[in-house]
C-alpha cells in the first residue's frame, strides 16, 4: 500500500472512530458521505457501509413485497398447475393460501414439487399434499432479528403479518441481503447490463445500477448524498419506484423507464432533450468546453 492510500485509510478510520465513540450516528453518516465524495473510499464501498450503518434501522415491512404483489397458489391447486406457477414466475418457493391471501396455510418448495413430475397420476393431486409448513413474523420485526432467524431456522422465506393476524406481505431471505449488498442475480434473474449503449441521437440505454459520476461522462452532472446510481436517484425524486414506461427530466435530460418491478428500476432510457441542445449550440465554443 503506497503512502496516499495509508493516508487516506488513516483518515477515514480516524474519522470513524471519533464518531463511533460518541455515538453520533448522523455524525458517522456524514463521515461515510465525506470519505466517499473524497475518494477515501470506493463508491461501492461507501454504498455497503452506509447500507449496514442504516440496516439496523429496518423493519420488515420496509422490505417486504406487498400482499397484492405476492405470487402464491390456492391449497387445492392441482400439482401441474403449480409447476407451471413455479415456472412463470420463477420463484423456488411460492406460498399456499386457503380461500383468500389473508390465509396462508403453507409453501410449497420447487424441489419437492420436483419429486412428483415423474409421476403422472401425482400431477393430480393438490399441493396442500406437499406443502411444508409456513413462517410467520409481525411486520414491524426488525430486519436484523429476522436475519438471525432466518439463519437459525434455516428458512428463506416468512410471511409478514399486519397487526389483525391478515397478510401483509413476503420477505425472502435474499431481500433481507440486498439491503446490504444490492440486487443479488440468480439463476432466474436476466444478466445485468451495467454498462451504457449509445443509441445515437444524444440517446442511451443503460443499467439503472448505473453510478451517478459515471452517467456525468455522457452529460447530465447529478449529484446526491443519499444515494449512488441512476435508478436509485429517479426513484428518491419520484417518491416511488417508476413503472415501465414511466418517465421524468432531470438536468435537461429525458429518462424513460423501460424494464422495472415493483421494488426496482432495472433498465432506462436516457435521452438528451431538444431545448439542451439549441441552448448548448449556442454557447460559444470555450464556454462549452
Amino acid at each position: 500500500m503506497d503512502s496516499g492510500s495509508s493516508g487516506h485509510s488513516t483518515s477515514l478510520w480516524g474519522r470513524l472512530g471519533h464518531f463511533f465513540g460518541h455515538e453520533q450516528e448522523e455524525s458517522l453518516e456524514r463521515a461515510i458521505i465525506d470519505a466517499r465524495a473524497d475518494g477515501e473510499v470506493e463508491p461501492e464501498q461507501g454504498a455497503m457501509m452506509l447500507a449496514i450503518l442504516r440496516f439496523k434501522d429496518l423493519q420488515v415491512q420496509d422490505t417486504m413485497t406487498p400482499r397484492a404483489d405476492i405470487d402464491c397458489v390456492e391449497d387445492d391447486t392441482p400439482l401441474s398447475e403449480v409447476a407451471q406457477t413455479v415456472i412463470s414466475s420463477g420463484h423456488s418457493r411460492l406460498p399456499v393460501y386457503r380461500d383468500n391471501r389473508d390465509n396462508i396455510v403453507g409453501v410449497v418448495h420447487a424441489k419437492d414439487l420436483l419429486k412428483c413430475l415423474g409421476n403422472t397420476s401425482a400431477l393430480q393431486d393438490p399441493v396442500s399434499t406437499i406443502m411444508r409448513e409456513a413462517f410467520f413474523v409481525p411486520e414491524t420485526k426488525s430486519i436484523p432479528t429476522l436475519l438471525q432467524e432466518f439463519r437459525l431456522r434455516k428458512q428463506h422465506i416468512a410471511i409478514a403479518l399486519d397487526e389483525y393476524g391478515g397478510t401483509s406481505g413476503l420477505i425472502t431471505f435474499e431481500d433481507v441481503l440486498e439491503e446490504i449488498f444490492g440486487d443479488i442475480e440468480d439463476e432466474h434473474d436476466k444478466p445485468a447490463k451495467d454498462t451504457i449503449t449509445d443509441l445515437g441521437n444524444n440517446s442511451y440505454e443503460m443499467s439503472a445500477r448505473v453510478y451517478l459520476e459515471d452517467l456525468a461522462e455522457f452529460g447530465p452532472k447529478i449529484e446526491s448524498e443519499d444515494v449512488d446510481t441512476i435508478g436509485g436517484f429517479l426513484s428518491m425524486e419520484a417518491g416511488h419506484v417508476p413503472s415501465v414506461g414511466e418517465s421524468m427530466t432531470v438536468e435537461g435530460w429525458t429518462f424513460t423507464i423501460l424494464d422495472a418491478d415493483k421494488k426496482h428500476v432495472k433498465l432506462l432510457r436516457m435521452t438528451r432533450n431538444a431545448e439542451s441542445d439549441k441552448d448548448h449550440s449556442d454557447k460559444p465554443a470555450e464556454e462549452r468546453q
